[in-house]
């Protein structure tokens, strides 16, 4: 929990930011500083340490040491799956967190967390901070967890299974057997799938023993660390179920009443670096990985037939209707989002895309 030292730092900080005397709190002269307790849901990998180590980095960085994050691997520090429940019981001061997570409290957070109709990495970022969605997570955030949220990471396009069967079109889902999570497991089922939520820790396994056909998981980094490749002979792309997420540094309430405004503004700060930092960080990963695959893997890759992507496209928004049938705070962020999105078509139009030319 919070530790407090003496320091005198925040005055160069400030004096340094420009932000002069007038923008200092009035202890901001002998300013206590913090240590912050972080849980997480990864045992280790690149979500872990760019993502949530990367944080903890810039905080340090921008505070000129005033306020220091220890960051805890899964399970060390409350259940890797309960990450926000261990924030909001007071268990870890904050918690570097993905809204799939929280998926049996409120559907919602498939749409900050990553879905088949949600943005890909770049969209997520002008949806945020161009757009309402940076304002629409923090106040569902509190509303219904009661954290403070501070957006710290996009994540990659994920790739789309990793597979014992070849899956190219909508028929080849019929009764393909998928380890998925949040809202691919149920609308996947829409396409003749049959999905099973499994932990991370079980889900090398499943794929090899052929517990399941196909699962998916991360982005090219992340699945050649991991060795699906090695285990299951079919690679299907794009990431229909996943074009990005974005993970959030949430904070105990009571914690951060107790940080003062300027340094609140200076973690907010951070997530924004932190957004930018992971966004480059996992691109240039998974570039190098993707590479590595095409070349050493024994793997055949396999793009998807548009039939499949048009299939996935109307489940999504059939389900994304369901959902906002009976839930308003999915169906105002759904709403908010789908028409940020529509906003953005012209994009395509004057720019290239990366990787395009």
């Amino acid at each position: 929990m919070i530790e407090f030292k003496t320091t005198a730092g925040a005055l160069t900080l400030a004096l340094g930011l420009g932000l002069g005397l007038a923008a200092l709190p009035q202890t901001a002269t002998a300013q206590d500083s913090v240590t912050l307790s972080m849980a997480t849901p990864w045992s280790g990998g690149h979500w872990l340490e760019i993502g949530a180590n990367s944080y903890a980095e810039i905080v340090e960085q921008v505070t000129d040491g005033r306020i220091k994050i220890e960051v805890y691997p899964a399970g060390s520090l409350g259940s890797a799956l309960k990450v926000t429940e261990t924030v909001q019981n007071g268990i870890a001061d904050m918690g570097h967190a993905w809204g799939g997570y929280d998926w049996s409290v409120d559907r919602t957070s498939a749409l900050f967390g990553g879905w088949p109709g949600g943005p890909n990495p770049e969209e997520y970022m002008m949806w945020l901070y161009n757009g309402d969605g940076l304002t629409l997570w923090k106040e569902w955030r509190e509303d219904v967890f009661d954290v403070v949220a501070i957006p710290c990471g996009v994540t990659e396009t994920e790739i789309f299974m990793h597979s014992h069967k070849i899956v190219r079109t909508p028929e080849d889902l019929q009764g393909l057997k998928l380890r998925t999570s949040s809202a691919w497991a149920e609308i996947a089922p829409k396409l003749g799938a049959s999905t099973v939520v499994l932990p991370g820790s079980e889900v090398f396994s499943a794929l090899e023993r052929k517990v399941v056909d196909a699962i998916e998981w991360g982005g090219p980094g992340g699945n050649l660390e991991a060795g699906f490749d090695k285990i299951a002979p079919y690679i299907m792309m794009p990431g229909l179920h996943s074009p990005a997420a974005v993970h959030d540094c949430i904070v105990n309430k009571n914690v951060w009443e107790k940080i003062p405004e300027k340094d609140q503004a200076l973690l907010e700060l951070a997530g924004e670096l932190a957004m930018l930092k992971t966004y480059l960080g996992y691109a240039k990963m998974d570039l190098a990985a993707y590479d590595q695959l095409k070349e050493s893997s024994s793997a055949e890759m396999i793009i998807v037939d548009d039939s499949l992507v048009q299939a996935v496209k109307t489940a999504s928004a059939e389900w994304a209707a369901e959902q906002s049938a009976d839930n308003e705070w999915f169906k105002k962020v759904y709403e908010d989002q789908a028409a940020f999105l529509a906003s953005l078509s012209g994009l395509s139009e004057f720019r290239f895309a990366p990787g395009g030319r």
